[in-house]
This record gives structure tokens, sequence and C-alpha cells, in this order.
């Protein structure tokens, strides 16, 4: 139990007050166009979210009480066609801001540049299909806010803190203000697969 806490303080580089967002003007799109695809996942293979919760288990993930809230929740759904997802790592360094910038700024310069969020699934599937997540890593899922039971807008990232493979939740709005160094996982649109047969 003290590991996750460890690891929730540390994703925690998020603070709930207004941010400016400063952007580097020379920044172009073709830089940012370059960023290599870091892993590719797939998408589709469970029936059910109660499928995918088993496989989660199944495999010793260590869901978070915030997380599992999230998860648990009737917007959480499942893919019912399979897919390949190529998913980049960006911080909010990588798209040309200062200290500090919106979860709303930042997503909206990834749009921008031509990433898009990720599905629901994506944080359980990525974290079934990334075994080998490097001691102390946290990265952080670009995903749309999920509300939990209580209405507190939350959003998903994996760990490895060192007692396991985890997914963890924490409190995330448009508002929410990050470090210019946090990693998101995003995905590459234009390299979505076809549907597989």
């Amino acid at each position: 139990m003290r590991m996750v806490f460890v690891i929730s303080a540390a994703i925690v580089l998020v603070m709930q007050s207004p941010g400016v967002a400063q952007v580097n003007a020379a920044l172009s799109a073709a830089n940012v166009a370059g960023v290599s695809t870091w892993k590719t996942i797939s998408l589709g293979s469970f029936a059910s979210p109660w499928a995918l919760f088993d496989a989660l288990d199944m495999a010793g993930v260590h869901v978070g009480d915030t997380a599992g809230e999230v998860l648990h929740r009737p917007a959480f759904t499942v893919s019912k066609v399979k897919t390949r997802l190529q998913l980049v790592i960006l911080a909010a360094a990588d798209l040309g801001f200062g200290e500090r910038v919106s979860l709303a700024a930042f997503y909206a310069r990834a749009r921008q540049l031509g990433y898009e969020l990720c599905p629901m699934e994506l944080a359980a599937q990525l974290r079934l299909q990334y075994r080998d997540q490097p001691l102390g890593d946290i990265l952080n899922i670009a995903m749309e806010p999920i509300a939990t039971f209580e209405g507190e807008l939350t959003s998903l990232s994996i760990a490895n803190g060192g007692a396991g493979l985890m997914i963890v939740g924490q409190p995330m709005s448009a508002e929410s203000v990050l470090d210019r160094a946090t990693r998101f996982v995003f995905v590459r649109p234009q390299q979505i697969a076809q549907p597989l047969p």
C-alpha cells in the first residue's frame, strides 16, 4: 500500500490553478511530426469491460481505487472492432510550452499537430501489453477525463512502482496545470491500421 501512495504522489505533477500557455512560436508541425512511434497496441480483443477487468486481475495488475472507480463507470467502454493503434509519447516541452501549461492548451496544441486523444480502453490495454515498463516510470494517458461516482473528473496513468504494474487515477480537468516534463501517451491517427480480419 505504501508503494502505491508514493507512485500516486509522484504522478501529481498537476495543479488545479490557472496556467499560462506560453508556446515557442518557432516550433513547427514538421518538428513534432517527426516524433517516432513509441508502441503499437491492439484494441478490441475483449468482448466486454468485465472480460478486460478479469484479464487485468489474472495478470496481477494493481488497479488503484480511483482508477477502479473510473474503469467501472458506464462511460468506460471497449471497442467491438479489432484495430491497432500507433502511439507516441509527448510532453508539454515537446510542443513548445514553457514551464507550465493547462491541460486544455496542451491537448489543443497536440490535436492541432495531428495527434488524437486515446480511447478509454487504451489505459487498460496498454497496461496489459506493456509489461516491461521500467521501474519508477509513469505514463499519463491523453484522454477525456471521466467523472468518478462523486463527479470528480479523473484521468488514468500506468506506472511501475516497484510493487508491480499498476493503473492509477488522478484528478484531471481542462483547467489542470501540467509541468512541462509530464509525459502523455497520444494516438498518431494517420497511422491507425484498418480493422483486423
